[in-house]
């Protein structure tokens, strides 16, 4: 298995998960660079079944079952585990020499950062846990109005045009963002990606790992890492009691609430955001050289 990868900065190490779908370019350039700019050196890269990286095989599920399984674990089934792509992640360090790490996820990213944190303890020396939750099914729900109308969206999804696509891509974003959405800036991120990688059978897939997993509530209560926790207030993808149940079953960890942000992380909120993950990098540091610099082999 092979992952795309992209490295930039220097000092300590720090990486960025992507959620559902999402590819490497989903974390903006602009947000790496300023994290960058503060010491660390940056890695993101594509999740399996995502982007550049290598592609499952196995038959993805139907859509109506994919939204469904999000509310009843029966009807969840899935070829890999979050717990694998978190073996992924820690692979990817292997891969750099590096030993520990700053893990920083978003939405499914969350879910295999805080899955890396509960296999790979020593990898981890700080976690960031960002609109996601504890897969415990009671909290961190999708919204009952947003699931009745998902599904619609992905099956108009399935033989449309590139501009059809489109649309349907930035009504989901509509949806789900919150107070800040920015239909030009969602218009510009689809083309993007859809232009790098389209695998709509790679996000089933990944839907499918998320619903099969287990709850890591109980797991999650053995982390040591300094933990953060940020979430969004309107967020109805995955509903804030996900960030109160993640940050109360983390010992010690932070959590960090916006008014008005649904399931994004729009530019406004970057710099309390950037300071915060920070901040929280603060609490283990990594020795590092800071003459070290490091770039994509």
């Amino acid at each position: 298995m092979t992952f795309e990868y992209e490295s930039v900065g220097s000092g300590e190490p720090l990486v960025l998960v992507m959620g559902l779908a999402g590819q490497l370019i989903d974390w903006s350039d602009d947000f790496v660079g300023q994290i960058a700019d503060r010491g660390f050196r940056v890695i993101r890269f594509d999740n399996r079944d995502i982007g550049l990286s290598t592609k499952m095989t196995g038959t993805p599920p139907g859509i109506g079952r994919s939204v469904g399984s999000l509310v009843s674990k029966r009807l969840a089934n899935s070829e890999y585990l979050l717990s694998d792509m978190a073996d992924d992640a820690a692979g990817l360090l292997d891969h750099l020499e590096i030993e520990r790490a700053h893990v920083v996820g978003a939405s499914m990213g969350g879910m295999i950062a805080q899955s890396m944190a509960i296999g790979h303890p020593s990898r981890v020396a700080t976690l960031t846990s960002i609109m996601s939750n504890t897969g415990d099914r009671l909290n961190g729900r999708i919204s009952i109005a947003l699931a009745r109308k998902l599904p619609r969206y992905l099956r108009r999804s399935r033989d449309a045009t590139e501009a059809e696509l489109m649309d349907n891509a930035v009504a989901i974003d509509r949806l789900i963002a919150g107070d800040e959405f920015d239909e030009d800036t969602a218009r510009q991120d689809f083309l993007r990606g859809f232009q790098r990688s389209h695998n709509p059978a790679g996000m089933a897939r990944q839907l499918g790992a998320i619903a099969a997993s287990p709850d890591r509530t109980r797991s999650l209560r053995s982390v040591t890492a300094p933990t953060l926790v940020i979430h969004g207030l309107a967020d109805p993808l995955v509903m804030p009691s996900g960030g109160l149940a993640t940050a109360r079953a983390v010992p010690n960890s932070r959590l960090l609430m916006f008014p008005g942000m649904g399931h994004a992380l729009p530019r406004s909120r970057w710099p309390e955001v950037i300071d915060a993950i920070v901040a929280n990098a603060g609490r283990s540091p990594i020795p590092c050289s800071p003459e070290a610099t490091f770039r994509r082999s």
